[in-house]
């Protein structure tokens, strides 16, 4: 494993590489136009069980032929104000597991200009092509302002070229509670990270 650390995230980066994004939530402006019908797309309808906790699919999109995400959070939340979630994409492009985290720390790096939380570390598996990046980003602009932790684990999509993308999600809303989040990943950022990597992922499936 090799890890490289430049300060503590897929957003429309894979565009620049492979005409496709895999967009996270990176701010809270993307789920604020989320509509409630949900359409199962990659074969996995749910529920989740992650880290001794369940997640149900919440939303679905395919943004283009070969881009779709879906998104899943625990009972009584929702994607517009979740504070836990679980993100599922699938690009089907020839695009490499390092292409796409490399594009979202090129995005992070140009981010770090107006957001003073940037954070993140990424590792790089070469034997399996996989990578684990996870990374901190705020929104101070918000009302009440956002904190958000991501941890992405990108590997080349089973069956056909690609990259599927499995993710978590943490945020926090508010001082008090960002206050609460930043300092609960001292102890707690190192086991999710771990339990990602060690997950047994979810097959996809797309429908042709």
């Amino acid at each position: 494993m090799i890890a490289m650390k430049t300060g503590l995230t897929i957003a429309a980066t894979i565009a620049a590489l492979a005409n496709a994004a895999m967009t996270m939530p990176v701010s809270a402006q993307p789920a604020a136009a989320r509509t409630s019908a949900v359409t199962e797309r990659l074969g996995i309808p749910g529920p989740i069980t992650f880290d001794g906790k369940t997640y149900a699919l919440a939303w679905s999109s395919q943004p283009s032929p070969t881009y779709i995400k879906q998104e899943y959070v625990p009972a009584g939340q929702s994607v517009k104000t979740y504070t836990e979630m679980m993100l599922i994409e699938a690009v089907t492009q020839p695009v490499k597991p390092l292409d796409a985290a490399s594009a979202q720390v090129q995005m992070l790096q140009k981010r770090k200009s107006t957001d003073p939380v940037v954070n993140y570390e990424i590792i790089q598996n070469k034997q399996s092509g996989e990578v684990l990046l996870d990374f901190l980003i705020s929104d101070t602009k918000a009302d009440p302002i956002i904190i958000e932790w991501n941890a992405y684990r990108y590997v080349p999509l089973r069956g056909q070229d690609g990259v599927a993308l499995y993710a978590i999600s943490r945020r926090a809303y508010g001082h008090d509670d960002a206050k609460a989040l930043l300092a609960g990943l001292k102890t707690s950022r190192k086991p999710a990270v771990t339990a990602l990597a060690k997950f047994d992922l979810p097959a996809i499936t797309i429908r042709k």
